[in-house]
């Protein structure tokens, strides 16, 4: 799994013509997020097409960075988060983004975006 980083200029409509590339391409939005910082806005979008989501940016003229992500099951109780991110601290790893990307029954599908994957994935025991 990947995601996208695009940073904006904070003003009406560009995060529509964001998504509007993704949709010309058929990409459909797995998770996004956005926040505002002063004038500039960060939006974050894992796609359900990693190649598709690409071409859809490059033709847009979107300008982005991708990441790959580590994801990781947990269950759905007080505390399972907080065990994850602890292992992700004590092993140095600095995260810039997490999002949760799935929800079925009593999991939750988690996606991270750390600062070095395969750290990550080893601390995390994934592959």
């Amino acid at each position: 799994m990947r995601d996208f980083v695009i940073t904006l200029s904070h003003r009406p409509g560009e995060l529509a013509d964001v998504t509007n590339a993704l949709s010309l391409q058929g990409v459909n939005i797995r998770s996004l997020t956005a926040i505002q910082m002063d004038n500039r806005a960060l939006v974050r979008i894992i796609p359900d097409d990693v190649e598709s989501a690409r071409n859809a940016f490059r033709s847009a003229s979107v300008r982005f960075e991708e990441k790959e992500l580590v994801t990781i099951l947990l269950e759905n109780r007080a505390g399972e988060l907080t065990s994850v991110l602890g292992k992700l601290a004590e092993a140095g790893l600095n995260l810039d983004a997490i999002y949760i990307v799935g929800f079925a029954d009593d999991l939750l599908e988690v996606a991270i975006a750390a600062d070095d994957v395969k750290k990550a994935k080893k601390v995390l025991e994934v592959e």
